[in-house]
């Protein structure tokens, strides 16, 4: 789209039009936006329409120019509403731009409107009080994973090109994989989080959400970018992660790991299955595929519980506001509120510890392999519907191998290259060494040039 743009084949008017249409008319069935901002967006592509009539050389345009990207509604965009997926912001209109959304605007996007998320992204699934369950277009019973659900159910369902999101504990992966996409996590650090959300333990991250390889790439390029202030910083990269995708990876040492960290957390089948032709194809590929030695035991989950549950304190509610609040907030905040100064960090300190036992096994390593997930997309109201404690721990059975790799900050990407016999989604994830993003992307777009995806589509996307 960006390069039909540039030559003129594509007015960023008309696709802007096609999108806002398939919004209007297909929305209701997935729950992709919150809000969505038409009138902005037309003023917007029609701005970018005569930047292009008028530049002397439509190739010197940015990279996005004319291109509609949605933002997730956990990043404020000024002047546009801003939920934070609760009712307790419910008429909340944003009062600055994130910095990953400057980066957007700067490319040159077309602002959609924001997709949906859950209650300030704390739960696995996109369920809440101020839209609708965002629903994997693939089987509208069931969820779209969160928190960047409406994200993913948006470009899943042909309502967006590409999407925004964020990852805290898998919240870009876990919604690639049961919507059949490329998510990136990228590196700690890599995309800022200022200027107003503090990145104090680094475990969330902002990242793409796109059907190629090519097109994830080209969105963390726009994307990337240290600001002062940021408590983080990723290391550099060699030339442009959009070059990465173009390049062959060469032979690669895979790690693999199937055990989850989780107690009692069981992998479906289906997951198994996925897992297991991924190893061969990479094999097939010419790759060495090894076992990984487990380097995350359960030990550590509970000091992730801790860490969880005091970022659920952070976004500020009003006391007279707290019994808008979703009992699984509630629940958790409660349990952060809970937690004095010296246990938080004593459970910072043991992951900290487990880490540096962990990073000399897996730098061993080009890339390490798992499944994205434990089960397959779940029903809507599986989670929901249960009581927090139970909620929680079915979140945990459910995706058990994502949030490692927060803990560590080390890159992560749902590869989408399964699919049941039921017809869903099952992703892999292949996660990789500190700045090592260049070497995913290279690989992800190997084993899309080997198993292409591209032309799976779900029903939805002809309606």
């Amino acid at each position: 789209m960006a390069a039909a743009v540039r030559t003129r084949e594509v007015s960023p008017v008309e696709l802007t039009d096609h999108y806002l249409a398939r919004i209007e008319r297909l929305d209701a069935q997935v729950g992709a936006y919150a809000t969505v901002t038409a009138e902005r967006a037309r003023e917007e592509a029609r701005l970018a329409e005569k930047a292009v009539l008028d530049a002397a050389d439509p190739a010197e345009l940015p990279p996005l120019h004319g291109v509609p990207v949605p933002v997730k509604d956990l990043n404020l965009v000024d002047g546009v509403r801003t939920t934070f997926g609760s009712a307790v912001y419910a008429d909340l209109t944003g009062f600055a731009d994130d910095n990953v959304v400057t980066r957007l605007r700067d490319a040159g996007s077309v602002l959609l409107g924001k997709t949906a998320a859950p209650e300030f992204g704390l739960p696995c699934y996109t369920e809440g009080a101020v839209s609708p369950p965002a629903r994997t277009p693939w089987d509208t019973s069931r969820s779209a994973g969160g928190s960047s659900g409406g994200a993913a159910a948006a470009v899943a369902a042909g309502l967006a090109p590409a999407a925004q999101g964020s990852d805290g504990g898998g919240s870009i992966r876990i919604p690639s994989s049961v919507c059949g996409l490329v998510g990136i996590k990228p590196t700690r650090g890599r995309v800022s989080h200022g200027p107003i959300v503090p990145d104090l333990f680094g475990l969330s991250a902002n990242g793409p959400i796109a059907r190629t390889v090519r097109d994830a790439a080209l969105l963390l390029d726009v994307m990337a970018g240290h600001m002062p202030g940021d408590l983080y910083a990723a290391p550099p990269v060699d030339g442009t992660f959009s070059s990465y995708a173009e390049r062959p990876p060469g032979r690669l040492r895979i790690a693999r790991g199937i055990q989850p960290a989780v107690p009692d957390a069981e992998v479906h089948p289906d997951c198994v299955a996925a897992y297991e032709e991924a190893s061969a194809l990479l094999e097939e590929l010419g790759h060495e595929v090894v076992e990984l030695p487990q380097v995350f035991g359960p030990d550590l989950v509970p000091h992730f519980e801790t860490l969880w549950g005091v970022m659920a304190t952070l976004t500020p509610v009003a006391e007279e506001s707290e019994h808008l609040l979703q009992p699984l907030t509630r629940w958790l905040r409660a349990r952060g509120e809970a937690t004095g100064a010296p246990r938080l960090l004593q459970a910072h300190a043991a992951l900290q510890g487990a880490l540096r036992a962990a990073f000399p096994v897996m730098d061993e390593f080009d890339a390490i392999l798992h499944p994205t997930l434990a089960q397959p997309p779940a029903p809507v109201g599986y989670f929901h519907d249960q009581e927090p404690a139970e909620n929680f721990e079915r979140q945990k059975r459910f995706t058990p191998f994502c949030a490692m790799y927060n803990i560590s900050g080390q890159p992560s990407v749902n590869v989408p290259l399964h699919w049941s016999g039921d017809g869903l989604p099952i992703g892999i994830m292949l996660s990789g060494r500190l700045g090592g993003e260049g070497t995913l992307i290279s690989l992800s777009a190997q084993l899309e040039e080997a198993r292409p995806w591209i032309d799976r589509k779900p029903p939805i996307w002809t309606a």
